[in-house]
């Protein structure tokens, strides 16, 4: 468990349970191994149980614990909304940093370390948010399930997954849910500001190739080597440039962000509202077209033998609607010589931008920031809403944060000196509580 420790003055509740949600860590490392999020998990059932509720842990493996509460609504007709977080983070190696990654240190008016991105601080804003609730009284109009999971940075298995295979009555009736990664804003001028919500996600496939050949001595001739087969194939894949293409998503993000900026919507070259998004640019910009990474090879026991097989993996991401495309692409680079083999897979998945919900959103932010407005964008990788598509589960990405103009708040992610400015925790508190309340 956690130690006490002194704080600057004026620190709120948002920020304290975020500071301690980092200081304990939950890295992550792709198995077991881990410390696992069962200390955090209790941690957030102790705060819950405090303000009267019940909140239900599933522990899912030794140390591998998941928190879930129900709150009634006054119209419990309506469906319910999903409300989730993980727990655990990505490791971090202390010496590459300003300050310890699990310190929860507060500086230049923020709480930094890993997680305070990716996601503590939503996890934090959520106990904050339904323990407002008891103290002002207020009763949302239909049922919340608020969940803060296990898992999601190696994909679920002990988290979302495991809700989605074992307990399922726990999700009964929701039938939309939010959570990472989206809510955040850039600002476009002075007082005015564009929050982006996650309404798609790209979907995953991950292939092997692999490249069979003789072996035999190397200081004979091989013209069909397995290594250079391979090599070719890879460098194909590798290099190939993907053309824009535009999803529903993808094109109303850039007409919004265009306007927002006052620049000439250009579907046919994004290039100038790309880089009105400054270092968010990069991270919009995935979204636009299918992308396929070389990331991994393997081949040959000794120098002077020429290896039977070779292999290599593949990091695919493809647009909503073009996963045959993206594999006939692949399947064509990768040559006559070169097997292709799915590793793992997952479905793209796209929201509505036109729903209610992301009207709550809009008309939540406008209550706190009469300069907001909002945009749609497509992630480029996966969160936990894609595992909870198999249950209907329609998802978005809204962690409401009004972020100061210059703050590359996308490198943090899984990125180093990871840090969330405490006036946008509070800011996010507020939002949240507006949205629940009044959906």
């Amino acid at each position: 468990m956690t130690s006490e420790r002194s704080e600057p003055s004026g620190i709120t509740e948002v920020a304290r349970y975020c500071s301690e949600l980092i200081r304990i860590d939950t890295s992550n490392h792709g198995d077991d191994t881990g410390p696992g999020e069962r200390a955090a998990a209790e941690r957030v059932a102790e705060w819950l149980a405090d303000a009267g509720y019940a909140p239900v842990l599933v522990e899912s493996a030794p140390r591998r614990s998941n928190v879930v509460v129900r709150v009634p609504g006054t119209q419990p007709q309506l469906p319910a909304l999903l409300v989730h977080g993980h727990l655990d983070t990505v490791p971090a190696q202390p010496a590459a940093w300003q300050v310890h990654p699990f310190s929860g240190e507060f500086a230049d008016g923020c709480v930094w370390g890993r997680g305070a991105v990716d996601m503590k601080n939503m996890d934090a804003m959520m106990v904050t948010v339904l323990r407002d609730l008891v103290r002002t009284g207020r009763r949302p109009r239909r049922d919340l399930v608020f969940a803060w999971l296990a898992d999601e940075e190696a994909g679920g298995a002990r988290g979302a997954q495991y809700l989605v295979e074992h307990r399922p009555d726990l999700l009964e009736g929701c039938t939309e849910a939010i959570s990472e990664v989206g809510g955040f804003s850039v600002q476009t001028a002075p007082g005015r500001h564009l929050y982006f919500v996650e309404t798609a996600q790209k979907g995953l496939m991950w292939l092997r190739l692999t490249a069979e050949g003789k072996a035999g001595h190397a200081s004979m001739l091989h013209p069909g080597n397995a290594v250079t087969e391979l090599a070719a194939a890879v460098t194909r894949i590798g290099r190939h440039t993907w053309p824009l293409s535009l999803t529903p998503t993808t094109r109303e993000l850039l007409r919004d962000v265009s306007e927002a900026f006052g620049l000439p919507y250009d579907e046919e070259d994004p290039t100038r509202a790309l880089a009105a998004l400054g270092p968010l640019a990069r991270f919009v910009g995935a979204s636009l077209r299918h992308v396929a990474n070389p990331t991994r090879l393997a081949a040959g026991y000794a120098t002077n033998v020429i290896p039977e097989q070779a292999t290599a993996e593949v990091d695919g991401r493809f647009l909503p609607g073009g996963e045959e495309e993206f594999r006939t692409v692949l399947d064509a680079l990768s040559g006559p010589h070169v097997r292709l083999d799915t590793i793992d897979r997952s479905p793209a998945v796209e929201a509505p931008f036109d729903s209610a919900l992301v009207d709550a959103m809009r008309t939540a932010l406008i209550a706190e920031d009469p300069g907001a407005r909002v945009a749609p964008y497509c992630l480029s990788g996966g969160t936990d809403n894609k595992t909870f598509h198999h249950l209907g589960i329609r998802g978005y990405g809204f962690v409401p944060l009004r972020l100061p103009p210059g703050l590359d708040f996308a490198s943090m992610f899984h990125g180093l000196d990871e840090r969330v400015p405490l006036d946008a925790l509070d800011f996010g508190v507020r939002v949240l509580t507006r949205l629940v309340t009044a959906y």
